[in-house]
């Protein structure tokens, strides 16, 4: 163990230091809604300067309207992860409007479809362009991001990418594109976590169960039949909302996880457990 290794090991921390972001700055993709905004949300209550990107400039509008409105700095950028040239130009954007970039979250994702119970959701029944979308946003678009960051983040940064539970397992109530990518951005992640380690960077991956979202579409989780059916599937009995993933992100954005990466952490209500009991 090199001396400032030993230093950085033996050095107590408070609990306000441990999580204080002051002074650095993020990118979160898929930053318009969700569990996006809550990400941006609070890494900018942390302190951070907060990049948002986003398909949709009206939605990061808001979401920037909302954070400076509670003292935050933040600012966003349309960009489509999906598009190598566009989330490259973002990413480099909001490290020139900050001076820097210490901390990352390739959050953006989409689903298309339904499961498999369901006849637009079998193997023959899946449309090829359903197939081919979530494939560009969750698995390109992460990798993509992956690729924009890496080169700029600084030394010691860190970096998460939203994976789900239905990468850990089959998930009748989700389509093939998803349940597919889900696991690749896994293994991503593991592998980049071997890649940046020199640098001191990590690199993490959070694994929501279900969350109110709008992934589905506006207002797909507002049927009361639908979340009866998720309830089923959680031990605590219900689905989560965006603001529960906030302490989650902050600890693998903040010091107190410095000896995290390469790691996949679930946050789903016990659904995982309950899916292995059964």
């Amino acid at each position: 163990m090199s001396t400032a290794q030993m230093e950085h090991a033996a050095t107590p921390q408070s609990i306000r230091e441990m999580f204080d972001l002051s002074g650095e700055a993020a990118v979160v993709t898929g930053a318009g809604s969700g569990l996006g905004k809550a990400i941006a949300e609070i890494l900018a209550q942390a302190g951070a300067n907060v990049g948002l990107i986003d398909v949709d400039q009206d939605r990061i509008e808001s979401v920037a309207a909302g954070i400076a409105a509670c003292g935050g700095k933040t600012f966003g950028i349309a960009a489509d992860v999906s598009a190598p040239e566009s989330i490259a130009s973002a990413v480099e954007g909001i490290r020139g409007r900050f001076g820097r970039l210490d901390i990352a979250f390739a959050n953006a994702g989409i689903s298309r479809g339904p499961g498999f119970t369901e006849a637009g959701g079998t193997l023959t029944g899946t449309p090829q362009d359903d197939w081919n979308a979530v494939i560009d946003v969750n698995l390109n678009g992460v990798f993509n991001t992956l690729k924009a960051v890496s080169g700029r983040i600084a030394d010691g940064g860190r970096i998460v990418v939203t994976a789900s539970t239905a990468g850990f397992r089959a998930d009748p109530m989700v389509g093939y594109a998803y349940v597919a990518t889900k696991a690749a951005v896994l293994n991503i992640v593991r592998q980049a976590a071997l890649e940046l380690a020199p640098r001191g960077v990590r690199i993490n991956a959070i694994a929501p169960g279900p969350f109110r979202t709008n992934i589905a579409g506006e207002g797909a989780l507002d049927v009361p039949e639908l979340n009866g059916l998720w309830a089923q599937t959680i031990p605590l009995g219900r689905m989560a909302d965006p603001e529960e993933m906030k302490g989650l992100a902050l600890l693998l954005a903040s010091r107190a996880s410095s000896f995290m990466t390469g790691g996949a952490y679930v946050i789903d209500g016990g659904a995982l457990a309950l899916s292995h009991a059964r």
